[in-house]
């Protein structure tokens, strides 16, 4: 069965590498920040600070995408808040849901993968750097207790 016979649409993306950072950034800044927060996406997007934060969060890897030679839409961070305001408002991401359960995770995928890229790039990514310290620390805060 053919992908329009099953009633899907399938989207080939233009440029796949903008394509692939624009999910990175969305990812990545949403995951970090909703786990150091333990809040859903109606908290994270509701309250000036933390929107705050994920746009900043945000910037920071569009410009490891520049460094990367990586050309994001213009508009990025506006399209991927407009994205987080229309996701259900329970929600949470799987980064913060697996690390908060005590889980194997994605955070070296996620947020690890920031920190490397700005190190090798000498791209400042000083609010991800914090955000990676504090879920690391809580990781293994609590291998010492069990």
């Amino acid at each position: 069965v053919g992908a329009s016979a099953a009633g899907l649409t399938a989207v080939v993306a233009e440029d796949v590498w903008a394509a692939l950072w624009t999910k990175f950034l969305t990812l990545a800044s949403f995951g970090a920040v909703g786990t150091v927060t333990d809040a859903p996406y109606s908290v994270l997007r509701s309250r000036p600070g933390t929107r705050q934060l994920i746009e900043d969060c945000m910037r920071e890897i569009q410009a490891l995408a520049a460094a990367r030679n990586v050309s994001l839409p213009a508009d990025v961070i506006e399209t991927r808040m407009a994205f987080l305001d229309g996701v259900p408002a329970t929600g949470t991401t799987s980064l913060q849901r697996d690390i908060l359960a005590g889980r194997p995770s994605e955070l070296d995928a996620w947020a690890g993968a920031v920190v490397r890229i700005a190190q090798e790039t000498g791209t400042p990514t000083p609010i991800h750097d914090l955000l990676y310290e504090l879920v690391t620390a809580r990781i293994a805060a609590r291998s010492q207790e069990g």
